[in-house]
């Protein structure tokens, strides 16, 4: 970086440093730690020698759980050691059975990860959205920039259930939806993947929106269908639509680089998860507001009745148990 030219190339300085960046993150809260500890042991001398009714045993309390907490973080970096993990996260929602209910749900969602990203110090940005027919989203796809947002959020892949009172329905009855969601890393030019203009269909279209003056009265929206594997993305993020291909060829190279990984395994990657019908039986978390209040994780027995806070972001306990989980239990 101190060479004279370092900037001379704008794409490869701003890669270096982000390098850099991703490195100084991983390994100074590792020299911090070293400090905290042996200031700990000195501190742990001075009780021993002041005896029990030492004024510093408070402090020394204090730091114990500090120290833990942060031996906490540290562990958990230490699982996301996957190639991709450190990269951002191309998340999609589809609705599943259900109708409006699950069209519903699925906006849910969507307002419970992007709380979850801003939580987290993420950036979440729109690329594409299906509005229901009546309410809700057919399906959204969001970009969740920042460090380690893809080896966190992979965890989040599967359906999701949501059992409650319908708003929708007039006879107030109980109502199961389903939602499903996939997530894949964001890859940067360091990995090739060629696609070849002949093998694209290109497709434009208006953008859908909520309405008034954020609806796009040209044709900017681009849906891409790579025609050899069947893939089709989409973006409607940008008023230019030479933008919105840039985003969607993106998402494009990141899902045929997906599919090439699964080819070389030869099977679904435990890491990936099974993908399944967002349907009855296939479910990796229950979200249950009617007749009582818990939302429980299948597959690691994470629960707790604070559906509110999970709702709004709470998501943690979850991702971090299936962090911990041994490789192939999931």
């Amino acid at each position: 970086m101190a060479v004279p030219n370092f900037w001379d190339s704008r794409e490869a300085a701003q890669a270096t440093v982000a390098e850099v960046s991703r490195r100084r993150n991983i390994l100074e809260p590792f020299h911090k730690m070293e400090k905290k500890v042996a200031d700990f042991a000195v501190l742990g001398e001075l009780v021993e020698m002041e005896g029990e009714g030492s004024d510093m045993l408070a402090e020394a309390e204090a730091s114990a759980r500090e120290i833990g907490e942060a031996l906490d973080r540290l562990e958990l970096v230490s699982f996301l050691s996957g190639r991709l993990d450190p990269n951002n996260a191309i998340f999609t929602i589809h609705a599943g059975a259900g109708g409006t209910e699950s069209c519903d749900w699925a906006n849910m969602l969507l307002r419970m990860y992007s709380r979850w990203a801003e939580q987290q110090g993420y950036t979440a940005e729109l690329l594409d959205m299906q509005c229901g027919d009546e309410a809700g989203v057919k399906s959204a796809t969001v970009l969740i920039s920042g460090e380690y947002a893809y080896g966190y959020l992979k965890q989040e892949r599967g359906v999701h259930r949501l059992v409650r009172i319908s708003p929708f329905d007039s006879n107030k009855r109980r109502h199961t939806s389903f939602a499903s969601v996939d997530v894949i890393a964001e890859i940067d030019d360091s990995i090739d993947i060629e696609i070849e203009e002949k093998d694209l269909r290109v497709d434009t279209y208006r953008s859908s929106g909520a309405g008034g003056q954020h609806v796009n009265r040209t044709d900017s929206a681009i849906r891409l269908t790579h025609i050899p594997t069947g893939v089709v993305v989409a973006c409607q993020a940008e008023r230019s639509q030479h933008k919105n291909r840039a985003t969607a060829m993106r998402i494009l190279r990141a899902k045929l680089y997906e599919l090439e990984e699964e080819k070389r395994r030869k099977a679904v990657a435990a890491e990936r998860g099974e993908k399944a019908e967002a349907a009855f039986g296939s479910q990796i978390r229950s979200y249950v507001l009617y007749p009582y209040q818990l939302v429980k994780d299948l597959r690691t027995d994470v629960e707790t009745s604070n559906t509110a806070a999970v709702l709004d972001g709470d998501l943690n306990p979850f991702i971090f148990a299936m962090l911990r989980l041994p490789k192939g239990k999931a």
